[in-house]
């Protein structure tokens, strides 16, 4: 039996060290946190891991320091099933790291982000990977010039293949409001693009945004945009807007990595034939239940493998 295409998602890992307090610490003072945990980080690490929970055989793609903390960062990595054959390894470089304020009470996080000196991975680098183990590639839009570079080589394979075979669907998240990552927009199948970001365009809703920034996208992609605990809405080649309502947790507890998860949820769901509707319900329902518990783990007990399990 030919092996199952795995979900290649390009981008950061770094180490989260995770402080959970009951309340947000005021400056100048010393304060107990309720606990205190390292996590793996990043959001294409992140999306590895969700894909991975939810039954999606998973690749990483980014770069990697030497020492300890890499050490921990491969051994989870590992312990989620994940392929890290595509990892650079940079043994001169500090690792990226984020300090991490997550506030039990309101359910908010607070990041502190630190990275010194690791490149990004090229497109020299992804010249060398082998296209024809993937069925789609997100990336996590960074250094975006030499991510074109690298979504322009998987449209040449595409191009090239036979026409009944299946093509690689290409993803890009539009996250943080720089505009470098802006030239991103037309080169994804699917496009995900931050409440930040669409903010920042002007935007005051999901809605208004998929409608408002469609023009940037090439013919017959999809635009999505979620929007915390408004939901999340999406427009397809179809010219309609689909929504979904947020589920929110009874608890809120941990909101660090919704995003990725919604992210991932919605692939998920699109890769292996679902619709527009169904990827943008099944990303909220798995986003808001995410936020009821701390960390990952959780994904796998309520919604792993639901599209094997949920069809009537």
């Amino acid at each position: 039996m030919e092996e199952q295409k795995k979900i290649l998602c390009v981008g950061l890992v770094c180490l989260d060290i995770i402080n959970v307090v009951d309340k947000y610490p005021e400056e100048d003072t010393d304060s107990r946190c309720l606990s205190q945990r390292w996590q793996r980080g990043g959001n294409a690490s992140n999306s590895c891991t969700v894909l991975s929970l939810l039954g999606a055989p998973s690749a990483f793609m980014g770069s990697l320091s030497a020492g300890p903390v890499a050490d921990f960062i491969l051994e989870d990595f590992q312990k989620f099933h994940i392929d890290v054959s595509l990892v650079s390894a940079h043994a001169e470089c500090a690792l990226p790291a984020s300090v991490v304020v997550s506030n039990i009470s309101t359910g908010s996080r607070t990041i502190l982000h630190m990275n010194r000196d690791l490149p990004d991975v090229t497109a020299e680098d992804f010249s060398k990977v082998d296209l024809h183990q993937f069925k789609w590639i997100h990336w996590e839009g960074r250094n975006a010039e030499e991510q074109v570079k690298m979504i322009q080589r998987v449209v040449a394979f595409n191009a090239a293949l036979p026409r009944q075979q299946q093509r690689i669907v290409v993803s890009v998240e539009i996250e943080k409001t720089r505009e470098p990552l802006y030239q991103l927009f037309p080169h994804g199948d699917v496009v995900f693009v931050s409440k930040d970001v669409a903010r920042h365009f002007g935007f005051l809703s999901a809605g208004a945004a998929v409608k408002g920034l469609c023009g940037r996208l090439k013919p017959g992609a999809v635009l999505v945009c979620a929007w915390a605990e408004e939901g999340a809405d999406a427009l397809g080649p179809s010219g309609s807007v689909v929504h979904s309502d947020a589920f929110p947790p009874e608890t809120l507890v941990d909101t660090l990595g919704a995003g990725d998860t919604f992210n991932s949820a919605v692939i998920y769901t699109l890769s292996n034939g679902g619709s527009l509707q169904d990827a943008l319900t099944f990303g909220c329902r798995v986003a808001g239940g995410k936020c009821g518990f701390h960390g990952y783990d959780g994904i796998e007990k309520d919604f792993g493998n639901s599209l094997k399990t949920s069809k009537p």
